[in-house]
């Protein structure tokens, strides 16, 4: 009986035993895994925080850097930007002069082949005043006595492919004049219908806006005269002081006015001048015909010509 009870303590000592080491040997093969997965999760760890501070660091300073060459970038952009607009203003404005230039030389051409066809002696002019207030009509051209103009001598433009009168100089200085258009209301030119040939007068009405009066018709005119009908000068001096050459236009007929019981009768003309765009004359002296040879005449026209923009040079 007490033989039995200590077999029976010892085979559970023994079993005690091999639990203890079994448990032993697990718990150590766990505590091995457990502290071998530690150390490397933490050296994985540590790696991924030090290559995400690494990789913040750089995407931070890629974003810096990427800014400051942006910023660089637009300011040389701005910088050529400038200089191209610039250069295009530029370019413009060297397009508008070489236009403007064009259309001069294209007007001196067309003002020299006319002055080329003036049987007169005559001096080219600018136009370099007129009166702002329009209180008076005249207008002041850059040649004067020194050129050879002179007091009372006609005043003749060449504008759209039409020569026409333009007035007459009533002040004569050493280097300007002062020239009174047709249009002044003390203006007064001996006229008559370039087709019927019938004469009168024909008078300005202070403006330009206002149309020339043409009176002094004889009435037998009546049948013979149509709206649009040319008036010419006459070429009489008489006593109207200018002497105007015979055949300039002074303006188409635009109203006919007729009474049986007047003894004559009179015309509205409407000019064929637009005196607002207004440049450029020829100072005719009627009493002195051009006696220069045309190779002569080309060449003093050309000298002339080549004066139109300075005011007040010889």
């Amino acid at each position: 009986m007490k033989l039995g009870r200590e077999r029976r303590k010892k085979r559970k000592l023994n079993a005690d035993i091999y639990v203890f080491a079994v448990l032993s040997l697990f718990s150590f093969g766990l505590l091995f895994f457990s502290t071998l997965s530690f150390v490397v999760n933490f050296k994985n760890v540590g790696l991924s925080i030090f290559s995400g501070v690494r990789g913040g660091v750089y995407g931070v300073s890629s974003r810096i850097a990427r800014t400051v060459n942006s910023i660089q970038e637009l300011a040389a952009l701005q910088k050529e930007y400038a200089e191209l607009t610039e250069r295009v203003a530029r370019y413009e404005q060297l397009e508008r002069s070489a236009a403007e230039i064009r259309q001069e030389n294209y007007r001196f051409r067309e003002l020299l082949g006319f002055s080329q066809q003036i049987p007169y002696r005559h001096y080219p002019a600018e136009i370099i005043g007129r009166d702002p207030d329009n209180l008076f009509s005249a207008f002041v051209i850059n040649k004067g006595r020194h050129d050879g103009v002179a007091y009372n001598m006609a005043v003749i433009t060449f504008q759209d492919g039409v020569q026409a009168l333009a007035g007459k100089v009533i002040q004569a200085g050493q280097f300007e004049s002062l020239v009174m258009p047709v249009y002044d209301a003390s203006s007064f030119v001996p006229a008559r219908f370039a087709s019927s040939r019938y004469e009168g007068l024909a008078e300005g009405q202070g403006k330009s806006e206002y149309p020339l009066l043409m009176r002094l018709i004889s009435k037998r005119a009546r049948d013979d005269i149509r709206f649009g009908d040319m008036v010419i000068t006459s070429g009489i001096g008489g006593g109207y002081g200018a002497v105007y050459p015979a055949g300039i236009n002074i303006g188409r007929i635009s109203r006919i006015f007729y009474k049986e019981d007047e003894t004559s009768m009179e015309v509205e003309l409407e000019s064929v001048l637009d005196f607002s765009r207004l440049e450029y004359v020829f100072v005719i002296d009627a009493a002195s015909p051009d006696s220069e040879t045309p190779g002569s005449a080309a060449s003093s026209d050309n000298a002339a010509l080549a004066g139109f923009g300075g005011a007040g040079d010889g």
